[in-house]
């Protein structure tokens, strides 16, 4: 099936012939669902603190901070924004003239509210000879989505959603980059430094960092801040081999293999390779306007203290179990731990002898963890958070997506339809363990948890292998914490017209 151009190919990318070899095999086998217990809730999996523990644990944040820690902030940024504008990409094609669906009204209705609208207004100036209003006038609409799109224009329909202009305000309109160099000095900063990490596609590296050059001084200045500014892009080596619908390899027009990015579940290589005691993670586009910061800032603290309270007591936790000097009521105490506050539950526990017990409670104890921000359910497509069954039978959180379960199971059916909350990817994560090395967090990965989707090149079929993703399967192993935050953190956009709701707007 593979031929020695083939192994050469293979071997370029960084990649093992075993690799390849298990990912056709992948394809033919399919992945399993996983076992579910139940969708996560208040009270059963989700925690929603009172006023006053919120309290203590922003404080044990900034207590965390002052000690000097070395915090991350990490930010997905390598989408591009061509999905956000597929309504408009239709209009230009359409064989009508003047804005016709709903989504087309909307946009030129509204454009005066759009913080891009004085770049394209000059674009469409320096290319047509006329302003937006004079189209629009004109019934020229056509040239000022043209101008929006194009690369002669603003060349959004190319550009990645990070240096996209989102925000308006009084100095000028914002980025979600620089929103999100806001955040990091705003709750993410130790020591007056903030640590950002972008993972950004190969095309659009030069431009983040053109971007930075041009604006990083100015928000440190307007915060007290040193920025320290890093970027890494997704490894060849985590592609992964397309393959036709009948499970042999897929082939380019010139005989070599297609190799595609292996999804977001890529990423936990470049996660891997931060140097960090703690580590924010939160998309690109997923950002507000300063006059709403207040409310992600304050429970990103509470995310972060409750993070940093709990590895506190699991080091103190491992370290008695390294002395060999606990008692009967101290591994009980811990059993606690780990089952009501990591909620990582064995239901044969009280069966192990004392030696076994503690080799089990280690192993649970010493490993990544991360507490992520779930909000009220409001019919966002998206994975949810779930009690699910593991390769070592213990049942643990996970965040799941729908392709992970079973369509044909009604009980879980049911479980997803009707879950209370979803996962906006908003994670805190501690990344070192108790002796204060770093994990090597691809051992943490469950490999079984990809998935396959169906897409196509150049008009052929071909099925892509998906890596679990890197807060599904790719943390799988980690211990989970899930907290109730309130819908005002939760603002992504997934298309142009979502910049015309009033959390966008300035």
């Amino acid at each position: 099936m593979l031929n020695e151009k083939d192994y050469q190919q293979i071997a370029q990318r960084g990649i093992s012939e075993e690799q390849v070899n298990h990912q056709l095999h992948q394809f033919k086998t399919g992945f399993p669902f996983l076992r579910l217990e139940a969708a996560a809730a208040i009270g059963n999996g989700i925690v929603a603190p009172d006023e006053e523990e919120k309290a203590r644990l922003t404080e044990v944040w900034n207590q965390y901070k002052a000690e000097g820690h070395k915090i991350v902030k990490f930010v997905p940024a390598s989408g591009a924004a061509s999905r956000m504008f597929k309504d408009m990409f239709a209009f230009v094609d359409a064989s009508y003239e003047e804005p016709t669906t709903a989504f087309e009204k909307e946009f030129f209705e509204h454009i005066r509210q759009f913080a891009f609208r004085e770049a394209l207004c000059k674009k469409c100036h320096d290319n047509e000879g006329k302003k937006i209003r004079t189209l629009l006038e004109e019934g020229n609409y056509k040239a000022i989505a043209r101008n929006m799109l194009s690369k002669e224009g603003l060349n959004y329909g190319q550009l990645p959603k990070g240096l996209l202009l989102f925000h308006n305000y009084e100095d000028g309109p914002r980025t979600p980059m620089e929103e999100h160099l806001v955040e990091a000095a705003l709750y993410a900063s130790s020591n007056g430094e903030a640590n950002v990490h972008f993972t950004v596609s190969h095309d659009h590296l030069e431009l983040f960092k053109q971007k930075v050059a041009e604006k990083a001084d100015y928000y440190a200045q307007k915060f007290g801040v040193k920025f320290n500014i890093s970027f890494s892009e997704q490894k060849p080596s985590t592609d992964t081999i397309a393959a036709n619908p009948d499970n042999t390899p897929f082939r380019n027009d010139d005989g070599s293999l297609l190799f595609r990015p292996g999804g977001h579940g890529a990423l936990i290589q470049n996660l891997n390779d931060i140097e960090a005691d703690v580590v924010f993670i939160k998309n690109i586009d997923n950002v507000v306007p300063d006059r709403l910061k207040a409310d992600t800032v304050a429970y990103k603290q509470l995310l972060a203290g409750i993070l940093v309270d709990l590895q506190k007591k699991a080091f103190a936790y491992l370290r008695l179990l390294d002395s060999g000097e606990y008692t009967h009521q101290q591994l009980q105490e811990i059993i606690h731990f780990v089952q009501h506050d990591l909620c990582c539950r064995k239901a044969d526990i009280e069966k192990l002898e004392d030696a076994e017990l503690v080799i089990y409670l280690r192993k649970k104890l010493n490993r990544p963890m991360r507490v992520c921000g779930v909000v009220k359910n409001v019919g966002e497509p998206g994975g949810g958070p779930f009690l699910t069954y593991n390769q070592d039978g213990t049942v643990s959180l996970q965040i799941l997506e729908s392709s992970q379960i079973d369509k044909s199971n009604d009980d879980y059916m049911k479980m997803f339809t009707e879950g209370t909350h979803f996962n906006p990817v908003d994670l805190v994560c501690a990344i070192r363990d108790y002796q204060g090395k770093p994990f090597n967090l691809p051992e943490f990965v469950d490999a079984s948890t990809g998935f396959i989707s169906s897409k196509s090149k150049n008009g052929r079929e071909l099925k892509a292998l998906e890596l679990p993703g890197l807060w599904n399967g790719a943390m799988s192993d980690w211990s989970t914490v899930f907290v109730e935050v309130p819908l005002s953190t939760f603002n992504p956009v997934k298309t142009v017209n979502d910049l015309l709701r009033e959390q966008h707007q300035g």
